[in-house]
């Protein structure tokens, strides 16, 4: 089957895939969550895949999942340097006299601001998506790297000089950490087009690494460890300085400076050839150079997107899209009017109670089980357990998540995240050892899970149109409200004496409320939207003569319009 074929035989299946934000068959891709403001004349044209070497971008890839390893997401892994920042004595000096004297491992004050730390890490981590949105469409992935490099790299010095300021350099140096990983991240998304056949796997790999990538903060505590304490946390920052600057030398030479043209726009360009169009004075030379350039361009797009009949592509999309049971609820709808709707005040709510829950528990793993457990080196083991795990329970369960989202409702998705989160809950109160692995190992494969959920849900609900804008809102508040997470703090040690059963059954609680409100109302609008799209079905259908009859005799009058009547 020819490109165009394939294009035209796909029509129906563009028309659902324009409003999904996988979908980008006939529509730029867009990370502006805050609209498109920008002049068209303002952006650089994108380049196909066809036109750059295969090896190239394959080694454009294999960069990007490695510096994604390297620097995505590696505040997530606080756990694993805490211990080492409270052997360096890092807030030590806010701890009182009484403390002191009573040789407590960590001082309340102490713990208070270490946590602080990772809270404002990763809040900034949801609030930046916004920024981060907005320049990378307006000055493409090459800026939008290099600021997230040098973003690293004033978070790593921030690091490595803390103990020579004058002021706290922790706080600051661990946002500016945060804050360069999403500019570094999401920059690379646009790589998935350099291969549309491998698409999914390429980000897949993305994903994957930016889950990895808290442990590059395990992997330096076990380093610090080994040696004593003698590779102190300024020689390691020191050293990670090299991190951005070889991801600046790769978006300098090696990455492309605008982003990848999507299928869409690579099918467009073969139709819309400015070559093709008819011109008087052309020769039968000139017209052979377009006709061979049309069919050169052609021949390269259909060996990117591959061999796969378009209508087994339909058909497994619009499979998917009535297995949802919610595709296309709110779309068409303005921005403002779906933020109204219980679509929206649910799964925000919900967000917003799940992030919390999640940062709370990163933050406060080895307290926690050092109270539940009354054994500091069985909090140790369970942390140190953690720390391993949490990076392979994401990269372990990414090829999964895509199989439940694509193959079950959302209504069962959902369902399942609730029937975890409690789960998790209640394991998270139980004082034993074997409860303490469990709820890690549930933790860690729940919270890719849930992520990728809440964005699957924001697709299909509110559609493509306003994706960036619902999705970028439901985030970036869930992130704001997460600064209750030093409250919670100051209420498990002031207030409860280091017990986190009361925090712990109090987010349960309002976890289960929240989940079983939401699941409740999008099962019962699922239904509604099941019955309407078959009352539709039914309204649609039309008579359909079978080969070889007579549409005159079928419609001539057989003398039964006149039964029952006088």
């Amino acid at each position: 089957m020819s490109l165009i074929e394939r294009v035209s035989s796909m029509e129906s299946y563009d028309r659902w895939r324009d409003q999904s934000p996988t979908g980008s068959q006939r529509r730029k891709l867009s990370f502006n969550p805050v609209g498109t403001w920008v002049p068209p004349a303002a952006r650089e044209e994108p380049v196909g895949a066809f036109e750059v070497g295969r090896t190239k971008r394959i080694l454009q890839v294999a960069v990007a999942v490695v510096y994604c390893l390297l620097a995505a997401g590696i505040v997530f892994g606080y756990a694993a340097i805490k211990p080492v920042l409270i052997s360096e004595g890092v807030y030590r000096n806010l701890c009182t006299k009484e403390e002191l004297e009573q040789g407590v491992r960590v001082c309340y004050a102490q713990e208070i601001r270490l946590n602080l730390m990772f809270t404002v890490a990763a809040v900034s981590t949801n609030v930046c998506a916004l920024p981060v949105g907005t320049i990378l469409d307006r000055y493409g992935p090459r800026i939008s790297g290099i600021i997230g490099c040098f973003l690293l790299t004033i978070g790593a010095l921030f690091f490595a000089f803390a103990w020579d300021l004058p002021f706290d350099g922790y706080i600051p140096g661990y946002l500016f950490l945060a804050l360069g990983g999403p500019f570094v991240f999401i920059s690379s998304f646009q790589l998935s087009n350099t291969f549309p056949k491998h698409s999914g796997s390429i980000l897949a790999l993305l994903t994957g690494a930016f889950d990895t990538s808290s442990a590059v903060f395990l992997i330096y505590r076990l380093i610090y460890q080994a040696s004593n304490g003698t590779f102190w946390p300024k020689k390691f920052f020191l050293i990670y300085l090299t991190v951005p600057a070889s991801i600046l030398l790769a978006q300098l030479f090696l990455m492309p400076s605008t982003s990848y043209k999507t299928v869409g726009e690579l099918v467009a360009s073969a139709e819309n050839d400015p070559l093709d169009a008819p011109q008087t004075t052309d020769t039968d030379s000139l017209r052979a150079a377009r006709r061979h350039r049309r069919e050169s361009a052609i021949s390269e797009i259909t060996s990117l997107l591959g061999s796969k009949d378009a209508a087994h592509q339909t058909a497994d999309e619009e499979s998917k899209k009535r297995v949802s049971g919610v595709w296309g609820a709110l779309h068409g709808r303005t921005a403002w009017q779906q933020i109204r709707t219980p679509w929206f005040v649910l799964i925000t709510l919900f967000t917003v109670v799940q992030m919390t829950r999640i940062n709370y528990f990163v933050a406060t793993i080895r307290p926690q089980y050092e109270y539940l457990l009354h054994s500091y080196s069985a909090a140790v083991r369970v942390n140190s357990f953690f720390d391993v795990a949490l990076p392979l329970g994401g990269v372990v369960s990414v090829p999964f998540i895509g199989l439940l989202l694509d193959r079950t409702s959302t209504v069962f998705v959902l369902a399942l995240l609730v029937a975890i989160a409690t789960t998790i809950g209640v394991l998270g109160v139980i004082p034993r050892l074997w409860a303490a692995y469990a709820n890690v190992c549930l933790f860690v494969v729940y919270r890719p899970l849930y992520y990728t959920a809440v964005s699957d849900y924001a697709a299909k609900v509110f559609g493509f149109r306003t994706f960036g804008k619902v999705y970028g809102l439901i985030i970036c508040l869930a992130g704001l409200l997460n600064f209750s997470q030093s409250g919670l703090d100051a209420l498990t040690h002031r207030v409860f004496r280091n017990d986190p059963l009361p925090v712990n059954l109090a987010l349960l609680t309002a976890a289960a409320v929240v989940g079983v409100a939401l699941v409740g109302y999008v099962w019962r609008q699922s239904r509604r939207i099941g019955r309407e799209r078959l009352e539709g079905e039914a309204e649609g259908a039309r008579e359909v003569l079978m080969p070889g009859a007579d549409a005159a005799l079928v419609e001539r009058e057989h003398g039964h319009q006149e039964y029952g009547i006088d």
